[in-house]
């Protein structure tokens, strides 16, 4: 059972739960104490040490039956319901139509003898479908289904089991016997639809926490190396369920820096006043202070071209608050507006998604000129000498003022200036791109195009300062 709970906890950090290892340490005791006799008493334990936020519960009751489940419910024996007689007749039915078709065999043994695969035999079909290479849980159920097409379950199985039938009635069953036997194939093949259901899905959880942890680059899934233009609505859905997962590994990077970096260089003269009353002998040694945690202004451009950028970095952004000494939020279209409160009152995939829906793209309208002058006039307070300015947007203004002298009065406050840029840089200055001319200004420019480079971006924000 250790072993299990360890594999367990490993599932949930793989799907983006954050454990510690203090708090994996306090579900091995809550266990030793509760015991596992009582399931539910053992869930809630587990549940109240491992999960500290109400948005992973779901993550939660999702996995802890594919690794403490019983395997499904049994298959339906229906010598329990058929008489012998019956009984001989459906083995001699089915020996006399399918003759050494081993697999269909196999099927009805199942459906009709009431038999449940065995491990070898699941994992027989489950490497012949594909699942050891799954990772995600949207492939549980096609991959279930293709385990029962493996199995022999298609068109061709159902004109089968209306030939058998037609064979029984043949051979004097009574139709009563008939209709009870049917009814136990159909219990039958739901049972092993959920077993194999859970099977799958187990094997996919134990699969995602197995990926190699060597993606600290954030080239991981194929999706986060696609385009954000490139993607769907299920694919741009898929990218959402791993964002909090993303943002669990940037945030314990960042933790790691701080602590590395908690302590700056001697600071001499800290130091000699500490130390007066030793006769200046340097007993109490003093560090300069070194502000690690950033302090950011995000300006983010939510025209329909950037707009999806927009989602995934505030999310990530928000996500990692724990790791930010304050974050204000910024959005425009042709004028700038503060949206730091909607983030201050919601989680940040509720925030971004009400602020999105309260600020609905417009087409041929974008004026970041005129968003930066605005900036200027009443937020310029937000930004001082510790202030990272983050300017996410293509850098178009729709051939109006790329208005400079506002874009360096915020550089002239801030510690520096940084832009996340979604275009290809080959497009830059093409039509109505100003991005050009913003460039030079900034500290440095990031090409975000998919969201394993925005990670990366982002990353770089939590470098020691």
């Amino acid at each position: 059972m250790e072993d299990r709970i360890v594999e367990f906890v490993n599932g949930l950090r793989a799907a983006g739960v954050r454990i510690s290892l203090a708090e994996s340490a306090d579900a091995f005791r809550a266990t030793e104490h509760i015991g596992i006799i009582d399931r539910g008493m053992f869930r809630a334990a587990l549940r109240a040490t491992l999960v500290k936020d109400s948005v992973d519960v779901p993550t939660f009751e999702r996995l802890f039956p594919l690794y403490f489940g019983s395997g499904g419910p049994p298959m339906f024996d229906p010598n329990q319901e058929l008489s012998s007689d019956d009984i001989n007749k459906l083995k001699d039915a089915v020996r006399d139509l399918l003759g050494d078709d081993d697999r269909l065999q196999q099927l009805l043994r199942y459906l009709l003898e009431g038999a449940n695969p065995t491990r070898e035999e699941m994992e027989r079909l489950a490497n012949q479908a594909g699942v050891p290479l799954a990772r995600h849980p949207y492939q549980q159920q096609w991959l279930t289904r293709r385990m029962l097409r493996q199995l022999g379950l298609d068109e061709e199985f159902q004109e089968l089991m209306a030939q058998l039938f037609q064979k029984l009635e043949q051979m004097g069953m009574s139709r009563e016997a008939m209709q009870r036997l049917a009814q136990i194939a159909e219990e039958n093949l739901q049972r092993l639809e959920e077993q194999f259901e859970q099977y799958v899905g187990m094997q996919i959880a134990q699969n995602a926490a197995k990926q190699p942890r060597e993606r600290q680059t954030f080239r991981g899934p194929d999706l986060m190396n696609r385009s954000f233009s490139s993607l769907n609505e299920r694919e741009i859905a898929e990218l959402r369920n791993q964002i909090r997962r993303l943002a669990s590994r940037l945030r314990s990077r960042a933790a790691l820096r701080q602590r590395r970096g908690k302590r700056g260089a001697l600071d001499s003269k800290r130091t000699i006043r500490a130390n007066l009353r030793h006769a200046s002998i340097p007993i109490e040694l003093k560090h300069r202070r070194r502000h690690l945690k950033p302090k950011l202004v995000l300006i983010c451009d939510i025209s329909t071209s950037v707009r999806a950028v927009v989602e995934f970095m505030l999310r990530l952004v928000y996500e990692l608050q724990d790791q930010i000494h304050s974050a204000r939020s910024f959005v425009f279209i042709d004028d700038i507006r503060d949206v730091s409160a909607e983030f201050a009152q919601h989680r940040p995939e509720i925030a971004v998604q009400k602020v999105l829906d309260d600020n609905p793209p417009g087409y041929y309208n974008t004026n970041l000129g005129y968003a930066l002058t605005h900036f200027c006039k009443e937020h310029l307070g937000t930004v001082d000498h510790r202030t990272t300015v983050i300017i996410l947007g293509d850098g178009r203004n729709n051939y109006a003022s790329p208005r400079l002298d506002s874009f360096q009065e915020i550089k002239k406050r801030a510690r520096k200036v940084v832009w996340f840029n979604p275009e290809n840089r080959r497009q830059w200055g093409t039509g109505d791109s100003d991005m050009l001319v913003y460039e030079p200004l900034c500290d440095s420019v990031h090409i975000v195009g998919k969201l394993a480079e925005l990670a990366e971006a982002i990353d770089h924000l939590f470098e020691s300062r």
